[in-house]
């Protein structure tokens, strides 16, 4: 019997490590997320001129028909 309630402790253990770990990373994905709009928006005429001039490029080379 104490076998069992120490491998269920120890399973309730690891599964509260395993969440704790998706959990951060999750945070991870939800900062670097933060991360890349504010770059986005900090950024985005030089982005969109970025695009525009290579598309152009793209169209006046006959790339794109």
């Amino acid at each position: 019997m104490k076998r069992l309630v120490k491998k269920t402790k120890e399973n309730t253990k690891m599964k509260l490590i395993s969440n704790s770990k998706k959990g951060m990373e999750m945070v991870q994905v939800a900062i670097l997320v933060a991360i890349a709009i504010g770059f986005g928006l900090v950024f985005k005429d030089k982005i969109g001129e970025f695009i525009t001039k290579t598309f152009e490029s793209l169209s006046n080379s006959g790339f794109i028909s």
